[in-house]
């Protein structure tokens, strides 16, 4: 196949937000948006996963771009939603246009044989105007009663020391009366959470899944890779000044010790496919609208792009990372099948975009809604370490939903 990159005028971000939230592949960022529509002209099938991935690349190069020249990523471009299971069946899809605007300046579109049939779409994408719903119906899994009992034997076993963290999440499935406008919980998503990158991506058998990252789980630019793992949470209240609450939370030695496990995690992982990786000396605050983590930058690079992992081959070294996961992985990931009993899914599985020279950006897939006509289920975890308190966490997964329950519902759940 032929692909045509051309330079194109600036274009409206709602209407490319709800064409892509609706109808294809949409990766979001402050900086930057990369859409996906027109169908999907080129599948690549991972019958074993992201264990299976390295021959993505290869395939993306074997089909010809001319055209413009035009930034990195802006050419051939495949999206994903993977799971969360590394070895679950999934597949990337090269999208008929794709469509990247830079918040500087510059709009790329890259089309199938130079196909301008781009803009009717566009023209014809409706404002989305739905409002949030009352819940029909509401189920949780596990209750949040057995969630905290989870949590209990997890720290049970944790102050055995037989691991080092474990991620325990619960679900909230439910239905409201009509069905669910996609474009409608993107737009409401960006206003909420500007420092979010908003994503909708299709996952199979008519559901979507859309939400808020906060997290960078790898971003590849040739030689070089940037993480930005968050570890360690506190609730905003809406009527207390942020700073107090903030402030705890770097003087929390439960969440500094959380966060450091992370991080320390992931440099040694990096260490052992790039020359030089370094983080930050210090966590510094990710305020959202109502929950505020501990962040850190983590940089690697090698001497040459050649010498550097593809993007998929990153998350092949990363995921699940211990804010999704845990330490050590394999017996966290034992753990979360154990007392979740409940498929996660494309819940903390990695979203975003790799392209023909092996870059990409992908994100951790959590404050996010998959959502099926009227149908939704909503995920949260909590990081849990010996000196978690049951109740807490809890409470902490239960102000995590509500936040982007509130994109959907009227109701507080």
């Amino acid at each position: 196949m032929k692909f045509v990159r051309s330079a194109a005028e600036r274009l409206t971000l709602d209407t490319i937000r709800a064409l892509a939230a609706r109808d294809g592949w949409l990766v979001e960022s402050a900086d930057v948006i990369r859409a996906g529509f027109g169908g999907s002209v080129l599948t690549i099938k991972l019958e074993q996963g992201l264990e299976h991935s390295s021959n993505v690349v290869a395939q993306l190069g074997e089909h010809e771009l001319v055209g413009e020249q035009g930034p990195d990523g802006t050419g051939i471009v495949a999206f994903s939603s993977l799971p969360f299971d590394r070895s679950a069946s999934t597949q990337l899809n090269v999208a008929r246009f794709a469509l990247t605007q830079f918040k500087g300046g510059g709009t790329w579109l890259t089309a199938l044989n130079g196909d301008d049939g781009w803009r009717a779409l566009l023209d014809e994408v409706s404002t989305p105007l739905q409002e949030t719903q009352h819940v029909r119906s509401i189920t949780y899994q596990p209750t949040p009663d057995e969630y905290a009992h989870n949590v209990a034997l997890a720290v049970e076993i944790l102050r055995r020391k037989e691991i080092d963290k474990v991620v325990l999440a619960r679900a909230v499935l439910g239905s409201v009366l009509e069905p669910l406008d996609p474009a409608a919980i993107a737009q409401r998503l960006r206003q909420r959470e500007p420092n979010c990158t908003i994503y909708s991506m299709p996952i199979g058998d008519g559901w979507r899944y859309l939400g808020a990252s906060p997290e960078l789980l790898a971003r590849r630019q040739g030689g070089t890779v940037q993480c930005h793992p968050l570890a360690g949470t506190i609730a905003l209240p809406a009527s207390a000044a942020p700073d107090d609450y903030q402030n705890w939370l770097l003087g929390s030695t439960k969440n500094l010790h959380e966060h450091a496990v992370l991080v320390d995690d992931i440099v040694n992982i990096l260490a052992n496919s790039y020359d030089d990786v370094a983080a930050d000396p210090s966590p510094s605050i990710v305020a959202l609208r109502t929950v505020a983590h501990l962040g850190t930058w983590i940089k690697g690079s090698s001497s040459t792009a050649d010498a550097a992992p593809d993007a998929l081959a990153v998350l092949r070294l990363l995921h699940p990372t211990a804010a999704v996961g845990g330490i050590p992985r394999t017996s966290a990931y034992e753990l979360i099948g154990r007392l979740e009993q409940h498929d996660r899914g494309h819940y903390a599985g990695p979203i975003g975009w790799i392209d023909a020279n092996g870059d990409g950006e992908w994100w951790v897939g959590i404050r996010g809604l998959m959502v099926r006509g009227s149908e939704f289920e909503a995920w949260a975890g909590a990081g849990i370490v010996s000196e978690s308190d049951p109740i807490a966490e809890r409470e902490e997964t239960r102000d995590k939903l509500a936040s982007v329950l509130s994109a959907v519902l009227i109701d507080r759940v």
